[in-house]
């Protein structure tokens, strides 16, 4: 086990400790859901360290190097999944992890199918984006990889840790699907099945990528309300809606979530009434009334005395005539 994964186990251990009762018998104090959490959360930190070396041992076993190549030189996948973020705390604390222990875990990388001594990655991307910043080599095993096993090898690595946030998942199955990918393959790397498949690309093909690049991964917005979000959006006037709310002189200082929601809000502002309206005159130009719409209303403003009379002796013939008119359709 490495150092860091020992360092968990010490504070797994201290945690439970912490979290037995002082006297025998005794009922454990409130604390210990707080210690609770953090040994979940340690535990799950492990397991993905765990996962990560067998991962590592089964590519050397197979006959894979590690090596160091200069970050610049190494493309990302051609099909990128991760949404981009001003500010991401979790890739700060990777580039500090990586200046104080090394990179623990190699990425994996492909020889580029164009350029010589220049490669495509297939994960690994922001330890990739992590050395480049540093200025460090980035640790990486060379395998050739066909498009459809890169692809896999990108989304099974993202699916178990649960990495990617639903709009995340949803966008690269848009990709996916833009690049040619059955839905078996997308469904395979996503590790997920048809119906998910269809929900997934249901929301990113609804939904401008603008303005889903514009909102960012909002890791706390589920299927749920993407879902909805997609329904409101398809709304009249729903696209018009989101991007005045992009646009918003406050909306580039709020975080992913937030931005979900203000986009939200203003897809459920109701909008206002379409009306039409048409003014009916004589050829001499007298105005007899004014016609109005708005949705299904239809109002008449007679404006003419003569021309109301006109009217009532009128509208009987005219009911009958629309009855007879619908009867024959």
């Amino acid at each position: 086990m490495s150092p860091k994964g020992r360092d968990i186990l010490k504070s797994m251990v201290g945690a439970v400790e912490s979290a037995r009762p002082e006297a025998p018998g005794a009922p454990p104090p409130h604390r210990p859901s707080g210690a609770v959490k953090a040994m979940n959360l340690s535990l799950g930190r492990l397991g993905e360290e765990a996962a990560a070396a067998k991962a590592l041992r089964e590519s050397l076993a197979s006959g894979d190097k590690v090596l160091e190549i200069d970050p610049a030189a190494v493309e990302m996948s051609f099909i990128r999944d991760r949404i981009p973020v001003d500010m991401d705390p979790e890739f700060e604390r990777l580039k500090q992890s990586i200046q104080e222990s090394g990179q623990q875990v190699p990425i994996l990388v492909r020889p580029d199918p164009v350029t010589a001594g220049h490669y495509q990655a297939a994960y690994g991307h922001r330890r990739l984006r992590a050395a480049a910043e540093i200025g460090v080599p980035i640790k990486a095993v060379v395998r050739k990889l066909t498009d459809e096993e890169l692809i896999l090898a990108q989304g099974q690595e993202n699916g178990p840790r649960v990495d990617l946030s639903f709009i995340e998942r949803a966008l690269f199955a848009r990709r996916m699907d833009e690049h040619g990918f059955s839905r078996d393959m997308i469904a395979q790397a996503l590790a997920t099945d048809k119906p998910e498949t269809s929900r997934l690309l249901q929301v990113a093909q609804t939904i401008d990528p603008e303005i889903i690049l514009a909102i960012g991964p909002a890791p706390k917005v589920g299927r749920p309300r993407w879902l909805a979000f997609a329904e409101k959006f398809r709304e009249a006037g729903g696209q018009k809606k989101a991007r005045a709310a992009v646009g918003a002189a406050a909306f580039q200082t709020l975080d992913s979530n937030s931005r979900f929601d203000a986009i939200w809000k203003a897809l459920e502002e109701k909008s206002a009434p379409q009306r039409a309206e048409q003014t009916l005159r004589t050829q001499g130009g007298r105005q007899l009334a004014s016609v109005t719409r708005s949705g299904k209303t239809f109002r008449i403003t007679v404006k003419s005395a003569e021309f109301s009379e006109f009217l009532a002796q009128r509208l009987v013939g005219l009911a009958a005539e629309f009855e007879e008119v619908n009867e024959v359709k």
